[in-house]
């Protein structure tokens, strides 16, 4: 149990800040967008986002530094590529318009709602819930849980494994009651809200970008 907890610990502590529900959950209202929507349509996407986050990431422990390896993708390469893309995604949500308020609900068989799951994976789940940086700590942590002998890395895994299972249901509940959530804040302090999540955003971008090239700064230069 002492590998189990102790990766459970890293695991939450080092993707709770980076996923971030409470805060990614204003990014998906924003995206979404403010037309009136049964409950339903934000608590099934939630579901789908949850459910994908869980499945990308766990994926990502499992065979992440695999496929970096078999791509020939360092680390660094991957950590510029994902932040430029976050970095895009912030800047966009920054400077979107305000939509215009819409007479018709957004129906759970309709085509906004059809064009909406289209979005689960890209960028509903990435780079929105978990993006490069959450790349990052899965490969290094599934590294460091890899080193021990057969027991312990699967207890290392199963903990790290729980910690995604745990924050992708935070997740479901901040997606799937964001209206709820927001619904006692008036429209002008959502739209600020909105304003200083995408900023945050784009300087976590701007951050992970910055990683990356410092990064292969220091191999050139070791070089």
């Amino acid at each position: 149990m002492g590998e189990f907890s102790k990766f459970f610990g890293l695991s939450f502590s080092a993707l709770l800040p980076l996923v971030n529900p409470l805060g990614s959950a204003l990014v998906f209202l924003g995206l979404v967008g403010s037309a009136p929507a049964p409950p339903v349509v934000y608590r099934t996407l939630a579901r789908k986002i949850a459910i994908s986050t869980t499945l990308f990431l766990v994926a990502i422990e499992l065979i992440g530094t695999a496929m970096l390896k078999f791509f020939g993708i360092s680390l660094p390469v991957m950590q510029v590529s994902g932040g430029l893309v976050l970095a895009a995604m912030g800047w966009s949500l920054l400077n979107q318009e305000e939509p215009e308020p819409k007479d018709e609900a957004i129906d759970a068989g309709g085509a906004v709602f059809g064009s909406l799951e289209r979005k689960i994976f890209y960028p509903f789940t990435f780079p929105i819930t978990a993006g490069p940086g959450c790349i990052v700590v899965m490969v290094t942590l599934s590294a460091h849980a890899s080193v021990k002998g057969l027991l312990p890395d699967i207890t290392a895994h199963a903990g790290i494994v729980l910690a995604v299972v745990l924050l992708s249901i935070a997740v479901y509940f901040c997606y799937g009651y964001a209206p709820v959530i927001t619904a006692h804040v008036s429209p002008q302090t959502a739209h600020g809200i909105l304003r200083v999540i995408a900023f945050v955003l784009l300087c976590i971008g701007v951050q992970i970008t910055w990683n990356g090239v410092e990064a292969m700064l220091k191999i050139a230069l070791k070089s």
